[in-house]
């Protein structure tokens, strides 16, 4: 079992270490290309809707109807529930963190409170990315196969891509801010610190409940649903006026590379 969760530390050292790529650019641009980090966040997003489905919420449904205690659309759908509530509860959380900042006035600091919540919010949105990664892998342990394998492998390609524009989203900030190049970096690669982290546990606690594991995948199902569609489409969106159609084939191709893995293994 302990592979497993080696597995996942290892996947989620790799998603840390494309955000600290994504945190690079701070040293070599000003800013990165915008319509290239638009299909980069396009493609992510289409991989992660995807993966959800696939590799998450169809496992979950099988899962759940194998133990059998629960129906298995009643498990799966507060399990899928739970994971958006987190996430938007997350960033319920760091908007009221800066409301707050913003209408205490006079603040000793403000652009040490801007930094402070920039990097909060980021890593807090990395917590159920990591554990989406950890609860993927850790299935393997109770009989997974070579396409329960590809899934988890094509969750953490899909995460680790988003993660570099992400990266990127800290640290060009901060040194906008006026932080040197080499604090932005170091603050914006540890954003995604927290990602192995979350993938240990998540794994762990799969692994070792064989209860949970339904729950578990239909929750990290929801908090990546809800990360594409409330945060990745709209921001590679932005650009639509100029470049039209460029960001959603991105979001068209990852989702058809998704789905191409999951069938062809299927």
């Amino acid at each position: 079992m302990e592979r497993f969760i080696l597995l996942a530390l290892l996947a989620t050292l790799g998603t840390w270490m494309v955000t600290a790529l994504g945190a690079a650019t701070v040293v070599f641009f000003k800013s990165p290309d915008p319509k290239a980090m638009n299909g980069m966040m396009g493609f992510a997003s289409g991989v992660m809707i995807a993966a959800s489905f696939w590799s998450l919420l169809q496992p979950a449904i099988d899962r759940a109807e194998a133990n059998g205690a629960l129906p298995a659309w009643l498990v799966v759908t507060m399990g899928f529930l739970l994971g958006a509530v987190f996430m938007w509860a997350s960033d319920k959380a760091v908007c009221w963190a800066s409301r707050r900042a913003d209408s205490s006035g006079g603040l000793p600091n403000e652009r040490l409170n801007r930094i402070i919540l920039l990097v909060l919010s980021i890593t807090i949105h990395n917590i159920p990315e990591g554990m989406a990664v950890g609860v993927a892998f850790g299935a393997l342990g109770r009989g997974g196969d070579a396409e329960t394998l590809m899934g988890a492998v094509s969750i953490a390609v899909g995460i680790g891509l988003q993660n570099f524009p992400e990266g990127a989203a800290v640290s060009l900030p901060l040194r906008r801010e006026g932080c040197s190049r080499r604090r932005s970096f170091l603050l914006g690669q540890a954003s995604g610190m927290v990602e192995p982290v979350a993938g240990v546990l998540g794994a762990a606690l799969v692994v070792r409940m064989e209860a949970v594991l339904p729950y578990a995948l239909a929750f990290a199902a929801g908090a990546m649903i809800l990360v594409a569609v409330h945060e990745l489409i709209p921001e590679c969106q932005r650009s639509r006026n100029v470049h039209p159609y460029f960001a959603t084939m991105g979001i068209v191709s990852g989702f058809a590379a998704m789905m191409l893995l999951d069938v062809m293994l299927g």
